[in-house]
């Protein structure tokens, strides 16, 4: 098997392993998902987990006939997020926090720093946050429409360097192995490519909608970021037992691109400047040698008309050094410029932390 290491990871759960039986909540296949997460956290790792389940979970408490029409399923998922927290957390002897996203938050870009940082707090403060599509809300237009997407979009709001999706197949196949016998698992997929998407069937394929085919769009979004995805069999504890030592026992795609180079470009050249920060001599030095973040004590100047969540330029002298995306507006900043971090909730009478630009959130230029 291929060696993998990894320090944050995403593991996206699917409903079949959830409720095997399409209706409430089981243990059966979780058991040992929960034993490799805690044990991964006991190792120092962070993991943040996506969960599936919720209209299956709730299915039996909702009466219908036939098929469910659209607000039977977001009530039924309203009742079986409840059932799939409390199932999750009876497995874990930590926090575990809910997060509930559309579509709409994740393309947002206010909400989606929101997000992250709330996802970064979270993590710092050793909680499990278990991520789920707001199913009670959502309309087409607002949803992600999958759990394997929704689980990519996370790995990349929660900026971490893996994706693990758990299903009920072993992984990706040169043929269909529910019809072909001789069909072979594909250990490594270094590019992704139309024969990688045929191989899943296509998009309007039986296996096209919350199968193989979006675990391959998941898989791409990822690699195209610098995070590595498994696709494994979530039923086989041996699996877990290879995660564990390290292996991957499953498909691993291979990122074309490293972490922090995949970051920085974004960084760099994707997102437009919507404004001008201004810096002293301080700040310039914490910012380039100690790799700190921006704090409002080291600005002495602010310009353009920004939200938070939008990029900056970060100048010392009217020479660019650094870009990012900053925390509070340009009005917010013009009130607390030069002031120690203490200060910033006594001035404007909130919040969002002490950086104005977090170090992980700026590029060096």
């Amino acid at each position: 098997m291929t060696k993998i290491s990894w320090k944050r990871a995403v593991i996206k759960v699917g409903s079949s392993l959830i409720a095997p039986n399409d209706n409430q909540c089981s243990q059966e296949y979780l058991r040992h998902i929960a034993t490799f997460i805690s044990e991964s956290r006991k190792q120092g790792k962070e993991v943040v987990l996506v969960s599936s389940g919720s209209v299956a979970a709730g299915k039996g408490k909702i009466a219908f006939k036939h098929r469910p029409s659209i607000a039977e399923k977001q009530a039924m998922a309203a009742i079986g997020q409840i059932h799939m927290m409390a199932n999750w957390s009876s497995l874990f002897d930590c926090d575990c926090a809910q997060i509930l996203l559309t579509a709409d938050d994740l393309h947002n870009r206010t909400r989606y720093v929101n997000i992250k940082n709330t996802l970064r707090e979270l993590l710092k403060n050793h909680a499990l946050p278990i991520v789920n599509e707001n199913d009670t809300v959502a309309i087409n237009e607002l949803k992600v429409g999958d759990n394997d997407n929704l689980a990519a979009y996370t790995a990349l709001v929660a900026e971490a360097d893996t994706l693990i999706i758990c299903s009920d197949i072993n992984g990706l196949y040169d043929a269909d192995p529910r019809v072909n016998p001789n069909a072979q698992l594909i250990p490594e997929i270094t590019n992704i490519d139309a024969s990688i998407y045929q191989l899943a069937g296509g998009a309007g394929s039986d296996m096209g909608t919350g199968g193989m085919y979006t675990k391959i769009q998941a898989a791409q979004k990822c690699v195209d970021s610098g995070i590595q995805t498994l696709i494994v069999n979530g039923r086989d504890p041996i699996v877990f037992e290879a995660l564990a030592k390290g292996q991957s026992p499953g498909s691993l795609f291979i990122p074309n691109k490293s972490l922090v180079k995949a970051r920085d470009n974004w960084l760099r050249h994707t997102l437009k400047v919507t404004g001008l920060i201004e810096v002293d001599q301080g700040a310039k030095l914490a910012l380039l040698e100690k790799g700190a973040s921006l704090l409002p004590s080291g600005i002495t100047s602010v310009s353009g008309q920004f939200k938070s969540g939008e990029a900056v330029n970060i100048n010392f002298e009217n020479k660019v050094i650094a870009k990012g995306l900053v925390q509070y507006s340009a009005s917010d900043l013009k009130a607390i410029q030069g002031l120690n971090s203490q200060k910033i909730e006594a001035t404007l009478g909130y919040s969002f932390g002490e950086a104005v630009v977090h170090r992980d959130d700026l590029v060096l230029l």
